[in-house]
């Protein structure tokens, strides 16, 4: 059995939310000098995914933290200057190209790992890396189409390559074109200093450990380990090493972890108040989000629509530092419409009203119309909240 270290530091439940928050880019101060990349850098990794109703993950997570923030400085923010990689981390997700050394461990797995159930036929690799290097950056279907004729995952021989270099790290992802993954050579994208392999893979997982404890500001092993999707027993392995000090927190059950400098000065300054993608990594292990903020939170994009109980992409409403509720949003024309709403009690409804309102503005819409909530009452007072267009933030 292992014997743990002497915690640093006794926590309430409360300032472990705070440090929380605020270690998320949520609590005090936008950093709007550094912007999108500065969330990007701060946060170590951002997710993607193929959904969008109010816009992509990608676009909403700086914007939760940073406002109104436009949505081709987002994208430009990400792929231009060389500033950004995808790869997998928590899942796909947008990395700072200064991490990709960080990430070699895992594509020395991916190298020494079965390839699934796809085949290559003889020379496919070699013939997408001749080709990005003669004609690159390229698309899957550049490449010479990324399906075969059966169904959407019958992949062509060209996209499995590619993918498989992706992985294997000799191919980077450099941008997303209409959604479609752009890639180009390694040796191409990623600046000669930091196109390397060379670290091992303790030292790998031991910066990337601290980076997500740092971004997370307090958390167990479990939290912190699946920052980065690291597995427990590789956490124990490094975590003496990587300045993270040792913590209770009042009602936690498990040990946990802080950024020394999360407890260095106490939380304070101005509450985000902002809708939040559910990819948004606040919330991305549920059981931390239900034991900081006493919130459950599940996507039900894929649940049948008959079972969901919030809505096809729920969107957490964040307020005075709680999670105060759901939005389900969709778009039409200029208004934005909230399909389904479910709030905490009439003390959420200012919060919910100028989130919906930042978020209308954010992507051109001038209206906002409120469709279902179980509590009547709850809906009228939403809706004259609506109306007196509330400020944001409190």
């Amino acid at each position: 059995m292992t014997t743990l270290p002497r915690p640093a530091a006794d926590l309430s439940a409360d300032e472990a939310r705070r440090i929380a928050l605020r270690a998320q880019g949520l609590l005090g101060a936008p950093d709007r000098k550094g912007g999108v990349r500065g969330v990007l850098r701060h946060l170590g990794a951002v997710q993607l995914d193929t959904i969008s109703v109010l816009a992509r993950s990608h676009e909403l997570i700086p914007y939760a933290r940073l406002g109104a923030v436009g949505r081709r400085k987002v994208e430009a923010a990400y792929w231009t200057g060389g500033h950004a990689f995808e790869y997998w981390s928590h899942a796909a997700c947008v990395l700072p190209i200064e991490e990709w050394p960080h990430f070699a461990f895992r594509r020395r797995a991916y190298r020494t790992r079965p390839h699934w159930h796809h085949d290559l036929p003889d020379g496919a690799y070699e013939q997408v890396i001749k080709q990005l290097r003669t004609e690159g950056p390229l698309t899957a279907t550049e490449l010479g189409g990324a399906k075969n004729k059966g169904e959407w995952w019958d992949w062509s021989a060209s996209k499995v390559a590619v993918e498989r270099a992706l992985m294997y790290g000799e191919v980077v992802c450099v941008e997303r074109r209409g959604w479609k993954r752009v890639y180009d050579l390694a040796e191409r994208a990623v600046p000669a200093e930091l196109l390397h392999d060379d670290l091992d893979d303790a030292e790998c997982v031991r910066r990337l450990v601290r980076q997500a404890g740092e971004a997370l500001g307090v958390g167990t092993r479990a939290d912190i380990a699946d920052y980065h999707r690291l597995k427990s027993e590789q956490f124990d392995a490094v975590v003496a090493g990587t300045g993270l000090v040792p913590v209770t927190v009042q009602g936690w059950s498990k040990p946990a972890w802080a950024d020394p400098a999360a407890l260095a000065t106490a939380p304070r300054g101005r509450h985000r108040t902002t809708l939040l993608s559910p990819f948004d990594s606040l919330v991305w292990e549920r059981a931390r989000t239900e034991r900081i903020f006493g919130f459950t939170h599940r996507l039900e994009a894929y649940v049948p629509k008959p079972k969901r109980i919030h809505g096809y992409f729920a969107m957490p409403v964040l307020s005075g530092g709680r999670l105060v509720g759901r939005v389900d949003p969709a778009r039409e024309g200029t208004t934005l419409v909230a399909r389904q709403v479910s709030l905490d009690g009439s003390r959420a409804v200012p919060g919910a009203a100028a989130a919906l309102w930042e978020a209308a503005s954010w992507v051109g819409c001038d209206s906002v119309r409120v469709e279902r909530m179980a509590d009547a009452s709850l809906r009228t007072a939403l809706i004259a909240a609506l109306g007196e267009a509330p400020e944001q933030g409190r």
